[in-house]
């Protein structure tokens, strides 16, 4: 479910290309959902075709519940006319060129029949960006295989010191989740910050038709949906596709590379936009040093900066509230477009600074006196080091111990072993006790046994409910526990069954 700033209007233009007839009133549509079982009274709902569930078995529920207008494909037309819906059929033109034909339209809630409703609802998307947007809105468009939901949160927090911000909500980046996100773009907005996932090829050239990015910002490129692309150079070329889509330098189009990241940094050559580079090295434009962690209080470290116009850098001691050494890279990241679009530090270190800035990962108060540190939204070999390392940076208190539950890591593909033996081996140097769950977290139990790890502080279980009764008894007072991986395998549940929260 999403706010909208669309009307029948939008969809009807959107969808037939057609002027809405002269009968049918600019109504607004508070609200789109993929799920019937969220639908309000005067709602959009969008019948898709999942690999598993059907949304069109649904659209008599989501009438029922007060829809205003749906979008279905032709299979789904007898349930809608079953409900009292008013079909308008854009698989073929001038389905209302009659205007008498359409004189009840405003009576009845529309049911618009479309060849394919995944493609009806990016060309809404679209519309709306295209059509009823800030003439001069800016979208910075934001890929990666870590990262992406982070920095678009830090950076929405930058951008909002100057400028009217809209950012994607939750991980609405997929090419269903961005048109419908896109769909709560207004002429108020004045910057926009768009997250880009991606499975396969061609997905994030897709996005970029819709989204029209000026700025490109790639956190890097990993091992993530290596089941599905194959390889790592793969995955590269189908990030690279945003840098590719971006304007030419006159035409301000502006690539934000991470020069840590060999991959990365290689896509300098394939964009026609003006190159900023950010990172750990005085290579790039923006870079840090002296960075130090601060536990859960977050990191300091120092900015340094070389404008266009000068030799001389900038530099700027700050301290973020961001957990982990690896989020200095994510404040770069957002540090370089609230330069790129004009910022001053001041402006940029109070965004880094506003509770909005806050992310993904939530530290809460355990059972049993223990601190639970969740970071299951999540889980990647790159992401679980990232979070062990914070644990390494952290002191418990009193006798506590640092604990780490760690479950199985998905779409890893050929790097599938390797990922969970690299987890494994840094999870032995950092963690008093180590508790695995699933199949693949053996892999990490495994690792950590080979290296060292003592066999009576090592747990390995086989789903979550089982690691849940057993940290019940394994819990302590002032005991730090992490939790990652993947919510496939039940993260998330022993979260909630361990957080007093």
């Amino acid at each position: 479910m999403t706010a909208t700033r669309i009307t029948l209007h939008t969809l009807w233009q959107a969808l037939t290309g057609d002027l809405p007839p002269l009968a049918l009133a600019p109504v607004p549509i508070p609200r789109a959902s993929l799920d019937s079982r969220a639908v309000e009274p005067g709602d959009l709902f969008i019948a898709l075709q999942g690999q598993k569930t059907d949304g069109h078995a649904y659209i008599q529920d989501a009438l029922a519940a007060g829809a205003r207008a749906i979008i279905c494909q032709p299979h789904g037309q007898a349930q809608a006319e079953a409900q009292g819906a008013r079909v308008v059929d854009c698989t073929r033109p001038g389905a209302f060129a009659d205007a008498a034909a359409a004189a009840d339209l405003g009576r009845a809630p529309l049911a618009f029949v479309v060849t394919d409703s995944v493609v009806a609802l990016q060309k809404v998307g679209g519309f709306q960006r295209m059509h009823r947007c800030h003439g001069d809105l800016r979208v910075i468009g934001i890929t990666g295989s870590v990262g992406k939901t982070t920095t678009k949160e830090l950076t929405a927090a930058v951008l909002r010191q100057r400028y009217n911000t809209f950012h994607t909500p939750g991980n609405l980046n997929s090419e269903q989740g961005l048109p419908l996100a896109l769909l709560n773009l207004g002429p108020q907005h004045e910057r926009a910050v768009v997250e880009m996932g991606m499975y396969a090829l061609g997905e994030i050239h897709t996005l970029c038709t819709l989204a029209r990015p000026l700025i490109g910002v790639i956190t890097n490129v990993g091992p993530t949906h290596l089941s599905r692309l194959g390889t790592m150079e793969r995955i590269a070329q189908a990030k690279s596709e945003l840098v590719q889509a971006l304007p030419s330098a006159e035409e301000g189009g502006v690539a934000i590379l991470n020069w840590d990241d060999e991959r990365v940094r290689a896509m300098a050559d394939l964009t026609r936009a003006r190159i900023f580079r950010y990172g750990l090295t005085p290579e790039a434009d923006l870079w840090a040093d002296e960075i130090e962690s601060a536990g859960l209080e977050g990191i300091r470290f120092r900015f340094h900066y070389r404008p266009p116009d000068s030799q001389r850098p900038e530099s700027l001691h700050v301290r973020v509230p961001l957990l982990g050494r690896h989020s200095v890279h994510t404040a770069l990241r957002a540090a370089a477009v609230g330069l790129v679009e004009g910022l001053s530090w001041e402006e940029i270190v109070a965004g880094m600074q506003s509770l909005s800035g806050q992310l993904r990962l939530v530290v809460v108060p355990g059972i049993n006196g223990c601190t639970v540190i969740d970071d299951t939204y999540n889980a990647s070999p790159a992401s679980t080091v990232a979070a062990l390392n914070l644990l390494a940076d952290l002191q418990p208190s009193g006798s506590g111990r640092r604990m780490a539950v760690l479950g199985d890591m998905l779409e890893l593909g050929q790097y599938t072993e390797e990922g969970h033996k690299l987890v494994g081996r840094r999870a032995a140097a950092v963690v008093d006790v180590l508790v695995t769950v699933g199949e693949l977290g053996k892999a990490i139990g495994a690792e950590a046994r080979e290296v060292g790890f003592p066999e009576d502080r090592l747990h390995i279980t086989g789903d979550a409910q089982e690691a849940i009764e057993l940290l019940r008894q394994l819990v302590q007072a002032d005991d730090l526990v992490l939790v990652k991986g993947s919510r496939a395998v039940g993260m998330d549940t022993i979260v909630a069954e361990m957080s007093l929260a």
